[in-house]
């Protein structure tokens, strides 16, 4: 680390999240202070109003510094090894000179709310790398693998200089998609003996996939790994590809022998480059902000609709009169609608 950068860091470290001034953060950010990173995607994971007030202000002053990254999904199969395979690829990307982030998302814990799994602990070769960050998010319930501010913390890990960042869904199945909707290149991970490989979540998924990985190919397993990439490999073939230019392949890898991850390297350097020449990567980036757009109304109109104090009065009411058949859903659904909105007008 640069000795400027100590000397940031050790000034802003000293202040906790609370003595923080929007300055602090943003200097912060760019100098590539993880500590300062970890607690502004706090702060944007925080549902406190005057958080959020801040967090956006800290958004709107980063955002000339975004968009410099590959930003890379990872999905798979429970038991596929995703972690491990992260560490191993994310390790050999720092001694490339990269700058590795990894936004890994947990499950929540129903008692604590906070992450179950907790992937920082998981990967502790990579945590201990200058280059790599990780963070650990719990899904809070959101559907989809991810947690509601991932793409909020991918702009802030962009502004503080990290050019691949990882993104790890859950494994929840097939809700993973939204994934899809805020990385460029989407990597499914599995494994041999996982039953028909063709069916449920692994099909919708590699529907959607850019490329698919076998991971744990190695030993015993290995010649069993490559027979499966044989079988993906005839069936996404007969897929429409997700990405103009691009046809998904599957491959073979093993996070604990390094068998194969040199190729996965060079396959996503192949995958940029083509969507980079082809115009596709600015155009699937634009699709996905109008989609967060579109998402971000929705979320913001449903919580102002449920804490609306009229509506938080009538809803009981009117939930008792549907549960007793004495009034049509759709009947009560106008009614809500029509009470919100008439409030709103008073404001």
């Amino acid at each position: 680390m640069p000795e400027d950068s100590k000397k940031n860091r050790s000034r802003y470290v000293k202040k906790d999240r609370s003595t923080l001034s929007i300055t602090d953060y943003v200097k912060g950010i760019r100098n590539g202070d993880r500590s300062i990173l970890a607690k502004a995607i706090t702060l944007i994971e925080s549902r406190n109003s005057n958080h959020f007030k801040m967090s956006q202000q800290i958004l709107k002053e980063i955002l000339p510094f975004t968009g410099n990254s590959m930003r890379i999904g990872i999905t798979g199969v429970p038991g596929a090894g995703k972690s491990t395979f992260i560490e191993r690829f994310g390790t050999e990307l720092c001694n490339k000179g990269r700058k590795v982030a990894v936004l890994a998302i947990d499950p929540t814990s129903t008692i604590s709310k906070g992450s179950i799994l907790g992937d920082k602990t998981r990967m502790e070769n990579l945590s201990r790398e200058p280059n790599a960050f990780i963070r650990p998010s719990p899904t809070n319930g959101a559907l989809g693998g991810v947690h509601r501010k991932t793409r909020e913390t991918i702009l802030l890990c962009e502004a503080a200089g990290f050019d691949t960042i990882f993104v790890e869904t859950v494994g929840v199945g097939q809700n993973e998609v939204v994934v899809r909707t805020m990385v460029d290149l989407l990597m499914m991970l599995t494994i041999t003996g996982a039953g028909d490989e063709l069916q449920g979540m692994k099909k919708g998924m590699m529907e959607l996939c850019d490329m698919v990985l076998v991971t744990k190919a190695d030993g015993s397993n290995k010649q069993k790994a490559i027979e499966t990439k044989s079988q993906y490999n005839k069936f996404l073939h007969l897929l429409k590809p997700v990405t103009r230019g691009w046809i998904a392949k599957a491959f073979t890898c093993s996070a604990v022998t390094g068998e194969g991850i040199p190729m996965v390297w060079k396959v996503i350097q192949k995958f940029f480059t083509v969507v980079d020449n082809n115009g596709y990567l600015m155009e699937r980036r634009n699709e996905q902000t109008k989609e967060w757009l579109r998402s971000s109304i929705m979320e913001q109109l449903e919580h102002s609709f449920f804490q609306n104090k009229e509506v938080m009065l009538r809803l009981p009411l009117l939930e008792s009169k549907v549960t007793a058949l004495s009034l049509p859903v759709s009947t009560a659904v106008e009614q809500l609608l029509e009470l919100y909105f008439h409030e709103i007008k008073k404001i």
